[in-house]
Order: C-alpha cells, then sequence, then structure tokens
C-alpha cells in the first residue's frame, strides 16, 4: 500500500499576499481559489513537479500562528540555478550552503547536503536541498 503525503496546511496571516508570494516569487501553480461565502476560503498551490500541495486559507483549515510552520522542503536538481532563479524573483534567500558531508562519491559536492533557506511574508520556513541521484 502507497501511503502518499499530498497536501500541506500553510498557517498564513493574509491569503491574497501569501498566494502572489507562492505563485509569483516562488513559481507555483494556483490549483484552486475557492470561497465559501465570506468565512471560508481555500487556496491550493502547488509547486512544479511536485505530487504534494500547500493549502493556505480560512474557515476550512485548521487554525494555527501564521508564520509558525517550520522545516518545510523543498527538493531540485540544481541548488545553484535555484537559488538565482530565487533571486531573480526577489526572494529573500540565504546563500547556498553546504550541510554535511554526501556519503557517497558524486560529480557535484554539493548533491544531497547543498541547501538554501528562506522565509514566506508571515515566517513560515522553508529549505531548499539538492538532489541530483540517490543513493
Amino acid at each position: 500500500m502507497n501511503w502518499t503525503l499530498e497536501v500541506v496546511i500553510v498557517p498564513v496571516s493574509d491569503i491574497d499576499r501569501a498566494k502572489a508570494f507562492y505563485a509569483d516569487r516562488l513559481g507555483f501553480a494556483v490549483d484552486h481559489d475557492t470561497a465559501f461565502g465570506d468565512d471560508v476560503r481555500i487556496v491550493q498551490l502547488t509547486p512544479p513537479g511536485s505530487g504534494c500541495s500547500i493549502v493556505i486559507g480560512k474557515g476550512a483549515v485548521p487554525e494555527m500562528p501564521p508564520g509558525s510552520l517550520r522545516g518545510l522542503q523543498l527538493v531540485v536538481p540544481d541548488i545553484r540555478k535555484a537559488h538565482a532563479l530565487l533571486v531573480e524573483r526577489g526572494v529573500d534567500v540565504t546563500d547556498v550552503q553546504k550541510i554535511g558531508e554526501n556519503p557517497h562519491p558524486v560529480p557535484d559536492p554539493l548533491d544531497n547536503v547543498g541547501f538554501v533557506f528562506f522565509d514566506d511574508p508571515d515566517g513560515n520556513g522553508w529549505a531548499v536541498q539538492q538532489i541530483s541521484s540517490r543513493g
């Protein structure tokens, strides 16, 4: 039996600001933006190539303090290109960092251990890791 993670709720204070950040700056696809009256709104966005989406909204999502989610992680095949793209799109992102040692010899010394970090406008923390090959 497969158990797939398909959706992560991201707590935000301003739905429109967060939607613009994730769609315009990070390039996530807006899967849907649905309102049910004034009290319920659900926006689902998916990173390019991902099987897991994020949901932001109000009313039908669990209440969590905006900015309280830490440790979300995206994976890319080239951390240098990802960093350049984030900078180009105006994301306040850290420099590329090497964290740890790769347990297997690989052509790129950043494979599996290259990271950048950024926060969304509410302070939810994201990491981006380079994995171009798996052991």
